[in-house]
C-alpha cells in the first residue's frame, strides 16, 4: 500500500491546531444590525474534531480574529486551547507546544492565508484548503478536496486518524460494532 509523505507526517501528530476564517468557516463574516458577528460552522467538521480528540490528539484553535461565536463553538466542541486575536501564530504555537511538552515535529496546523505560513512551515504536518492562498498551497503537506467550512477540517481529521491507524476504531460504533468504544453523545 502506498503511503504518501503527508500521511507519514500526519502519523506523528499529537497536537493539531486550526485557523478559523477560511478553514473552519468559508471565510465569510456576517454582522447583525446590532453589530454582532456571526459565523457558520460545519457539523461534519465538528464531528471530525471530536473524533480526533477522542483518539487522544490535543486540539487547539489559533485565530487572528476574536469572536463570541468562536468561543461558543470551541466550548461546544470541548476545545479548551482557544487563542484569539493572535498576530504571531508561530509564537503562539511555540508557547502552546512548550506548555504541552511537545515539539513542532509533533504538531500539525491547518491554515489558508499568508499569515499562517510561519506556523504552517514550522509544524511537522500542515494542511490547507482549495481556496487558500496559492503560496500557502505550495508550502503545505496536504490541500483538501473539500472546501473551507464544507468538510475540509473533517477530511484532515480523518486523514490523521487513518495515518495513525485509528480511523476504523473511531467509525466502528456507527457500524454496529458492540466492542467499539463509543464517541461522546454531544452534538457536533
Amino acid at each position: 500500500m502506498f503511503v504518501s509523505l503527508a500521511q507519514r507526517k500526519a502519523a506523528r501528530v499529537r497536537l493539531m491546531a486550526f485557523d478559523v476564517d477560511g478553514v473552519m468557516t468559508d471565510g465569510t463574516i456576517y454582522f447583525s444590525s446590532q453589530g454582532e458577528e456571526m459565523k457558520a460552522f460545519n457539523t461534519l467538521d465538528g464531528h471530525g474534531l471530536k473524533m480526533l480528540a477522542n483518539a487522544g490528539i490535543v486540539l487547539a484553535i489559533i485565530s487572528g480574529r476574536g469572536s463570541r461565536a468562536l468561543e461558543l463553538r470551541a466550548k461546544n466542541l470541548g476545545i479548551d486551547l482557544l487563542l484569539q486575536g493572535i498576530d504571531d501564530k508561530h509564537a503562539a504555537m511555540r508557547d502552546l507546544l512548550k506548555q504541552q511538552q511537545l515539539d513542532f515535529a509533533d504538531a500539525g496546523y491547518m491554515g489558508d492565508d499568508v499569515l499562517d505560513l510561519p506556523v504552517l512551515r514550522a509544524c511537522g504536518y500542515s494542511a490547507s484548503v482549495p481556496g487558500g492562498h496559492a503560496l500557502v498551497q505550495r508550502h503545505v503537506d496536504y490541500v483538501t478536496r473539500a472546501g473551507a467550512g464544507q468538510g475540509a477540517v473533517r477530511e484532515v481529521c480523518e486523514m490523521i486518524l487513518s495515518a495513525q491507524g485509528k480511523l476504523d476504531q473511531a467509525l466502528a460504533p456507527f457500524l454496529g460494532n458492540p466492542l467499539a468504544t463509543p464517541l461522546t453523545a454531544t452534538a457536533p
